[in-house]
């Protein structure tokens, strides 16, 4: 090495080994304190993004189920009677309405809404199946056999229905009746505390009259008349 060399390395300055090692210790400090913040608030920030994701779930359900209600159809079991086709209790509703769907064609379709168990746990499940009509003295449930199940609601939250006329008496049941529910109220309880959460809602049912009253020549004034409603259909 010639001595030019030697003179400028002489002017050339590093880390010595005790810088090196301070520098590392306050780096392990840091990342120390680093993990303990994280490690404090990263399962508060996983609750708080787990309860979203499960709010718009529960929000997408009940807007799926909404619309089902709302779209329920005046339609008798058959020709001999002229109750509509309506089945609700507090844990589950069967009803009729037009058929849905990308490989639907125009029909009507039987949709119960209610709870079945899955592992152990209470679901809230969508099941269908096409309409026909009941033949005299056979039950819904033994003529229509129900599939396509879609769950909508898991645990840990459980759906319940009630039901009302124009009144807005709440009902517990709505069966055998000589019109379907002016409203549905949908009720999600977290199954643990039995609260009630804050997105339950209430579905009105938009038809009321039969079909073949919009009929010109529909003859629904006996019908109307044995439901208790008005038959001065010519007053405004």
């Amino acid at each position: 090495m010639t001595a030019a060399g030697t003179a400028q390395r002489t002017h050339e300055r590093g880390f010595t080994l005790i810088e090196t090692i301070v520098a590392l210790a306050l780096m392990g400090l840091l990342l120390s304190a680093l993990a303990s913040i994280t490690a404090q608030w990263l399962p508060s920030w996983n609750r708080g993004l787990d309860r979203i994701q499960r709010s718009e779930l529960i929000g997408i359900a009940l807007e799926r189920i909404g619309a089902d209600l709302a779209a329920a159809e005046f339609v008798a079991a058959n020709r001999d009677t002229h109750k509509p086709l309506f089945d609700g209790s507090e844990l589950s509703v069967t009803f009729v309405r037009t058929s849905v769907g990308p490989n639907a064609g125009p029909g009507l379709d039987v949709v119960h809404l209610g709870e079945t168990r899955d592992r152990g746990e209470f679901v809230t499940v969508r099941s269908q199946a096409r309409f026909t009509p009941l033949a005299d003295g056979v039950s819904l449930s033994e003529q229509v056999h129900l599939g396509s199940p879609v769950v909508l609601l898991r645990a840990p939250y459980r759906l319940s229905f009630a039901y009302a006329g124009p009144d807005r008496a709440w009902k517990s049941v709505w069966k055998d009746a000589n019109k379907l529910p002016a409203m549905i109220r949908l009720t999600v309880r977290d199954a643990a505390s039995q609260r009630v959460l804050s997105v339950s809602t209430i579905a009105p049912v938009h038809v009321q009259i039969p079909g073949d009253c919009t009929k010109p020549d529909g003859n629904c004034g006996d019908k109307q008349s044995s439901d208790g409603a008005t038959t001065d259909q010519g007053k405004t």
